[in-house]
């Protein structure tokens, strides 16, 4: 199987290039490498079923060729962080909504397999916990820039689906939950490898609010094996689909845990939202999955645990840290 991986150049794109090519398949791999790092990928690019192409996922025509001559789609290419959300909205924008219809529209027209991954933050400021596919979704004002993310991964399903309702285009769209784990970035505001930098540096380990707020992590290796057995699944086509840990953390509790596993006395200091954020910035309390439906569709069950993670992050870094020392 020949597999295009758009954003295979970022964290969950290149643990899933590994997979793919662990697997036996070629993997071709789209990647402007504005979020993703050719650091990332660098290992693959001597594998012989392995390419790569810097370009972006906006050359409408350069996608159709790859498409063409691919089995398979997954979709992962986007504006990734909240830092990166709130300061470049109308990049985050276009990238979403204008590649996701150029990806779908080759798919549509050489019939090709696809998935869209999706995103927790189309759930909003919903109360309903934990979180399932056919809930209802409840976003801010158009005037506050974080929801500018969530209504473009929405209108990403939206497309895809009718992609689906008029053509039978197979299609699939997936929600991730907080995908952590070894290379991904703090530099965008992802809260675990910030956190663990910092505590590995000694450095106060910052949390932003009040700290009360809810999250749950899931392992990239857990995240990335859920993709592929969607991908071959039947049944999920036509779907929306959460994945994710249900395995829930505030951010306070998540600051003490990374200072006993790293072994640090960093300090935990708070941090109001304005002071990192735009003024008015938004947060929900609570964003649990269900993963009820990727259980009974997939067989989806997390393997690591959060303390896992935590140990896997905090190896990786470590360890970057020797290397760029020696």
């Amino acid at each position: 199987m020949r597999a295009l991986v758009t954003g295979g150049a970022g964290f969950i794109g290149s643990h899933l290039c590994e997979k793919l090519l662990s697997d036996g398949h070629e993997v071709v791999v789209l990647d402007d490498l504005s979020t993703g790092t050719y650091e990332n990928i660098a290992g693959l690019e001597k594998h012989e079923n392995f390419t790569l192409v810097i370009d972006t996922i906006l050359n409408r025509e350069l996608v159709e060729g790859l498409v063409k001559e691919t089995d398979v789609i997954y979709h992962l290419a986007s504006a990734v962080g909240v830092s990166l959300i709130i300061n470049h909205p109308v990049k985050t924008i276009e990238t979403i909504v204008a590649g996701t219809d150029i990806i779908l529209s080759a798919a549509s027209r050489f019939r090709k397999r696809t998935l869209i991954t999706s995103t927790s933050e189309v759930y909003g400021k919903g109360s309903k916990i934990p979180f399932s596919e056919d809930d209802d979704t409840v976003l801010g004002a158009t005037s506050i820039r974080r929801w500018a993310y969530a209504n473009a991964k929405a209108m990403d399903e939206f497309l895809a689906l009718a992609h689906w309702q008029e053509t039978r285009l197979p299609v699939v769209c997936v929600r991730l939950f907080n995908t952590v784990g070894p290379r991904q970035s703090g530099q965008y505001g992802m809260v675990v490898p910030r956190f663990v930098q910092q505590a590995i540096r000694g450095d106060a380990i910052t949390v932003y609010g009040d700290g009360e707020q809810s999250r749950c992590f899931g392992h990239v290796i857990d995240v990335v094996g859920a993709l592929v057995d969607t991908m071959i699944t039947d049944e999920a086509l036509g779907e929306i689909i959460n994945i994710g840990n249900p395995e829930e953390i505030t951010m306070n509790a998540l600051a003490k845990k990374v200072k006993v596993i790293v072994g640090s006395e960093s300090p935990i200091v708070h941090i109001p939202y304005d002071q990192v954020y735009a003024t008015g910035f938004e947060d929900m309390k609570r964003r649990v999955p269900s993963i009820k439906k990727a259980e009974r569709i997939v067989g989806f069950k997390p393997r690591y645990t959060l303390d896992d993670i935590l140990r896997h992050v905090k190896a990786h870094h470590l360890s970057s840290k020797t290397k760029k020392g020696s």
